[in-house]
Formats: C-alpha cells, sequence, structure tokens
C-alpha cells in the first residue's frame, strides 16, 4: 500500500490505463458524492465487503478512498493481504478532496 495525496493520485489514475477507484464508504456517505468512475464497496459492511474484495482482479491497480483515508487504509491493507499488491490510500479522503465528484445513480 503506498500512501498518496490527492495530486499524487490525480497523476498517477490519469496515466494508469490499469486503474481501478473503489469507495469504501457507506451508501449514505456515497449519495452525496463520489470521485468518477468509482466502484462502492461499503468498508462497515464486513462479509459483503470481504465477499467483493475477494472477486476483484489481482493484477489491476486498486486506487481507495474513504472519508478520511482511515477506513480506505485498513481496506488496502485487506486487499494486499489477499494478494492484491498494487493499492494506493488517498490520504485526507473526501474530506482533503477538491477534486470533481458525481452523484452516484
Amino acid at each position: 500500500m503506498k500512501n498518496v495525496n490527492q495530486r499524487e493520485w490525480q497523476e498517477l489514475i490519469a496515466n494508469d490505463s490499469n486503474a481501478v477507484i473503489l469507495d469504501v464508504r457507506t451508501p449514505r456517505e456515497c449519495a452525496e458524492g463520489i470521485i468518477d468512475k468509482a466502484i462502492m464497496i461499503d468498508f462497515l459492511d464486513a462479509p459483503t465487503f470481504k465477499s467483493e474484495i475477494e472477486k476483484l482482479d489481482k493484477s489491476k491497480n486498486y486506487y481507495v478512498y474513504c472519508r478520511s483515508g482511515n477506513r480506505s487504509g485498513q481496506a488496502c491493507q485487506l486487499l494486499d493481504g489477499l494478494g492484491i499488491n498494487n493499492t494506493f490510500n488517498l490520504t485526507g479522503g473526501m474530506l482533503a478532496w477538491t477534486g470533481k465528484t458525481v452523484i452516484p445513480a
């Protein structure tokens, strides 16, 4: 897992054709807006979270965020434990995010 700030995050994703963005906040938090193209998997719903991350393609690069960076850091550790070695945690999470967000459908 690598912790990255918003500038690094945006640069990495812009140049990464293998990027997958994961939002690990609750559905209620996500309803306020998500980073474009993010896949939402609620970290606090432990059984569902575990089953969903086990389905992920281990060859992809995962950019993970939450509200503050804490849950996403824990999620990155779980991903790493499952053999997904390219994980990036957005430090500061959505609290520090100043980039574009979209309202999920």
